[in-house]
């Protein structure tokens, strides 16, 4: 009797002990995440290592995220199939061994999550703590704060610890979402404490310039407070929010006319505010290459090969779409689209039901709509918080798939069994 007396708490012992490993052993990976000024990045190498030691020990994949791979993998051989189109492979095979990384890393996430649920919160936590750096790190760059500090400008925009503004200020998105949720549903008295990390996350994402950014976080604030206004039936809630989406957006208007009266800001922002730019509406500009684009894929099923059309045209595609009829032909476009409108109508479906792990998958699911929205004018095809976010929305998914399982009655007439988070 005895000796399982001991032999009880010593397993509780170890498992915690396993838990707090395995979420230490993500919260770096997600750290990292932050970080991409060159490549490979740290990020790739050490979650390909955290992948691989996973899998040899047991990683879980729900049969309700199989869509998640089958699709993914599925474009992906589109992508080799498109590679027998090219006469020279130049880099081809790295670019497409990242794209192969990058979906086995939503599996990844998709995967951790439902198994362990309470990883959710420390990947968000560490998500902000990665942002807030970078973010730092771009406005300190932006007003040249310390010697060699433009390194984390491009185009004299603020780039943080990434190669292109158009990648650091999206990267922000979902952060500055999860703060916004917290302030909005949290206590009066952590406001301050989260207004001051969602404050550098918002001049990060306006010191990068980026009009995809700027419209991608406000698309998703607004679907994020609509989500919030229609879940809860309290009057005195929804009051709240309706105050503080008023009290937000007056603050962000005060703070925006402050900042641009600050040296070089006002000539910028006029510049990027524009809804066109002159490399958007040039004889072979963006705009142009999308007509040009769709008609090679009517005349090339298999697409013409990763990376060509930018050594054809001199610019890339920059549209998910086209990227996907080019670089993975026709069965990674397929692939894709069915993908993305997979984790639209299962994450709508359970969007709003009271779970313990909802508040991320709302937020995580307002970013993916925004980043989607976003691929139609850029190339979002390498963006690794966008694999994340699939990974996030689609463990969500397993989970909730989990609990109508442990719900549903073993056989007719019998009482459910009793639901516990997985």
């Amino acid at each position: 009797m005895s000796a399982i007396s001991h032999e009880v708490p010593q397993a509780a012992v170890n498992a915690k002990l396993i838990a707090l490993i395995s979420s230490s052993a993500v919260v770096v990976g997600i750290l990292l995440s932050g970080f991409v000024i060159s490549e490979p990045a740290p990020y790739e190498i050490y979650m390909a290592g955290l992948i691989a030691i996973w899998a040899l020990f047991g990683l879980r994949i729900s049969r309700a995220a199989m869509p998640l791979l089958v699709l993914l993998v599925t474009m992906n051989i589109g992508g080799m199939i498109s590679m027998t189109q090219m006469a020279d492979l130049a880099f081809t095979p790295l670019y497409l061994s990242v794209s192969l990384f990058l979906a086995f890393s939503a599996v990844f996430f998709a995967s951790v999550t439902a198994t362990q649920p309470g990883l959710y919160r420390p990947i968000f936590n560490a998500y902000v703590v990665s942002a807030v750096a970078t973010s730092l790190l771009g406005i300190a760059g932006y007003f040249h704060a310390f010697p060699g500090a433009e390194m984390f400008t491009k185009y004299d925009r603020a780039a943080g610890a990434f190669q292109d503004p158009n990648v650091f200020g999206p990267f922000l998105v979902l952060p500055g979402i999860y703060l916004l949720y917290l302030i909005l549903t949290g206590s009066i008295a952590r406001m301050p404490l989260l207004a001051v990390p969602l404050l550098i996350i918002a001049l990060g994402i306006f010191f990068s310039f980026s009009r995809g950014a700027w419209g991608m976080f406000a698309v998703s604030a607004v679907l994020l407070t609509g989500c919030l206004f229609l879940q809860s039936a309290s009057g005195k809630f929804r009051l709240r929010v309706v105050i503080m989406t008023i009290a937000a957006l007056a603050l962000l208007t005060v703070a925006i006319i402050v900042i641009l009266q600050l040296p070089g800001v006002s000539e910028m922002f006029s510049s990027r505010a524009h809804l066109e730019q002159s490399y958007d509406t040039a004889r072979l500009g963006r705009f142009a290459r999308y007509g040009i684009g769709f008609q090679m894929a009517m005349e090339h099923p298999f697409g013409i090969g990763p990376l060509v059309f930018g050594k054809m045209f001199g610019e890339d595609t920059h549209d998910i779409w086209l990227k996907m009829l080019m670089d993975y032909g026709w069965l990674g476009f397929v692939s894709f689209l069915t993908l993305v409108v997979w984790t639209m109508v299962a994450g709508f479906r359970i969007l709003l039901r009271d779970r313990p792990w909802q508040p991320y998958l709302l937020c995580a699911y307002v970013a993916f709509i925004g980043n989607i929205g976003l691929g139609t004018f850029i190339d979002i095809d390498h963006w690794r918080h966008m694999y994340l976010l699939l990974g996030l929305v689609w463990g969500a998914i397993a989970l909730e798939y989990r609990h109508q399982r442990l719900s549903r009655p073993a056989f007719r007439g019998a009482p459910a069994i009793a639901s516990t988070p997985a």
